[in-house]
Order: C-alpha cells, then sequence, then structure tokens
C-alpha cells in the first residue's frame, strides 16, 4: 500500500529537499524517511511556523518516490553531477545535497564542501554519521516544489483518524490512509504545475 510521508521542511534553503537540475532529491537528513519509503509514496513537506519563518499550514513541496538509490550510485551517475555542490558558485550550486562517496564499499565515507560541512570545507563528522546512517537517496521525476511561496493546505486533507496531513511538529508521520492519499494526489494535481516553482524560503529571506 502506498504511504504518505510528512514533515515540517524546518531550514527551506534548497539543499534537502534539493528541487534543481529536474529532480527532487532527499539525500540528507530525514534518515527515517528514506529508509522506509518506497517508489510511489508521496513525501510531504510543510513550512515552518517558526517566528522568523510563519509559513505553517503551507505547502513546501510534495515529490511521488519514482527511485531509490544508494549513495554511491548517487555520486556516480551523470544525472545528478549538476548536485554535486559548488559553494563558490550561483545558490543553486552552493546548495547541492550530492555530497557522499567512497572509493570502495569498504572505505570511509567522504564528504564534500556542502551545507553539512564545516565553515573551514572540512568534514563534519555528526552530520556524515546521522546522513549515512540511512544509505539511501530518494529521487523524483514527479514533483512540485514552491519552496517559501507555495499554497496553503486545504482543510479537507485529514485522515480516518482526523489527523491533517499538514505537520506542525518536530518528526515525522506516515499515512497509510488510501482515501488521504487519492485526496493529496487530486490536490497535487488540481495546482496544475511541476517541478520547481518558487525560490527557497531562505532565499526569499536574503532578499529582504
Amino acid at each position: 500500500m502506498a504511504r504518505i510521508h510528512s514533515y515540517v521542511v524546518r531550514y527551506d534553503s534548497g539543499f534537502a529537499p534539493n528541487p534543481h537540475y529536474g529532480f527532487c532529491t532527499l539525500a540528507t537528513c530525514k534518515p527515517t524517511i528514506r529508509k522506509s519509503a518506497h517508489i510511489g509514496d508521496w513525501v510531504v513537506g510543510s513550512g515552518s511556523n517558526d517566528r522568523k519563518v510563519r509559513r505553517g499550514g503551507h505547502l513546501v513541496y510534495a515529490m511521488k518516490i519514482t527511485e531509490a538509490i544508494s549513495f554511491d550510485e548517487y555520486a556516480s551517475d551523470l544525472r545528478f553531477d549538476n548536485k554535486k555542490p559548488f559553494r563558490n558558485g550561483s545558490r543553486k550550486q552552493s546548495c547541492g545535497d550530492n555530497i557522499y562517496f567512497r572509493g570502495n564499499p569498504e572505505s570511509d565515507w567522504n564528504q564534500r564542501d556542502s551545507f553539512h560541512s564545516k565553515e573551514d570545507g572540512a568534514l563534519k563528522p555528526e552530520h556524515v554519521k546521522r546522513d549515512t546512517g540511512t544509505n539511501r537517496v530518494l529521487i523524483s521525476s514527479d514533483f512540485v516544489y514552491f519552496g517559501g511561496e507555495g499554497p496553503e493546505f486545504p482543510v479537507h486533507l485529514v485522515d480516518r483518524r482526523g489527523r491533517r496531513l499538514c505537520k506542525s511538529g518536530i518528526g515525522s508521520t506516515t499515512f497509510n490512509d488510501p482515501q488521504l492519499f487519492e485526496s493529496l494526489e487530486t490536490w497535487v494535481r488540481s495546482l496544475d504545475l511541476t517541478g520547481y516553482q518558487g525560490a527557497p524560503f531562505e532565499w526569499i529571506s536574503l532578499r529582504k
């Protein structure tokens, strides 16, 4: 049974998720979702209600998982070369999430200079441990990403237990309600938009 995985995107920077270059990818953070989600599931990110953000109740992105691969596969797949970070490049280039690689399956992980590295570009052990603890990257070619300009969640998106699809706290919630799955998909398709639609919230806040 296909499911929905819902959580709050606390830091919407274009890094996790990374909606650039034609694919929405979740390669860092959210290890529980990356471990348990299956192809065909939806991952839904809602805005943070932090006082500096105030985007609670709004959609950041929704991706229907079309692939799930290892970090080694992600690093070597030419489709995702543009997602390798270039920290001195554009905002889009600097937030690349294709950051983990190794010489062979028995080697330690290397970490490209990225949002999860130290300020001097050195590897940050706590991020390496957490991210690579789930050796799985979720990929979608069927997604819509609004960043800091997404629509409000409709009030009818609740499961049979009365739980709202829109997450409003820490952690994640997995829904296995077929009716909610159908309602979410109907709503997303009704938006009649696909792919990257708006800048990450942190990019917008930098303009102000």
